[in-house]
């Protein structure tokens, strides 16, 4: 079964994670000095909030598959809904190892959807070369996904998106 996703940017996490906390009833699952993620069962959602350097608000939204094989299900029907997807494997982002793929919605609304297979120490990929850049892992860092049938789609600067 998969779990809805959302990922906010935040001003203040300490404030952020006491405010998430007392509404879900419940503290981080994963709690970092720039991120924080409750994994709940009730609402059934993935929800993060982090402090990137960017915009607060809606960082994007998504759909985090239980295995590879709905990962691609899901895939599918983003591509018959005829929007450009942009697979992403083995990255490292949020703290976690997944699998995913991005698309926007009609609006230009940011969609990611992943399977996670195994955690992380650090929130982006950061080997030596990108270690100073904290934005890697979001889709800000790029243009988003062009139309179908577009050669640019959403990380095409960046690989490690979140």
């Amino acid at each position: 079964m998969s779990r809805f996703h959302v990922h906010l940017n935040v001003t203040d996490l300490a404030a952020s994670v006491h405010f998430y906390s007392a509404l879900f009833g419940a503290a981080p699952s994963v709690l970092k000095t720039d991120y924080a993620k409750w994994m709940l069962e009730e609402p059934r959602v993935n929800f993060a909030v982090s402090t990137t350097g960017r915009a607060a608000g809606i960082d994007h939204l998504g759909i985090q598959a239980d295995s590879a094989a709905e990962l691609a299900q899901i895939g599918q029907r983003l591509e018959a809904a005829g929007r450009a997807v942009l697979p992403e494997l083995a990255t490292t982002c949020c703290y976690a190892k997944s699998d995913k793929a991005w698309t926007d919605d009609p609006q230009g609304t940011r969609w990611e959807t992943f399977w996670t297979y195994a955690e992380a120490t650090r929130y982006y990929g950061g080997d030596a070369a990108r270690a100073s850049d904290d934005a890697a892992c979001s889709v800000q860092a790029a243009a988003s996904p062009a139309p179908s049938g577009s050669s640019q789609p959403c990380c095409a600067q960046d690989s490690a998106c979140c």
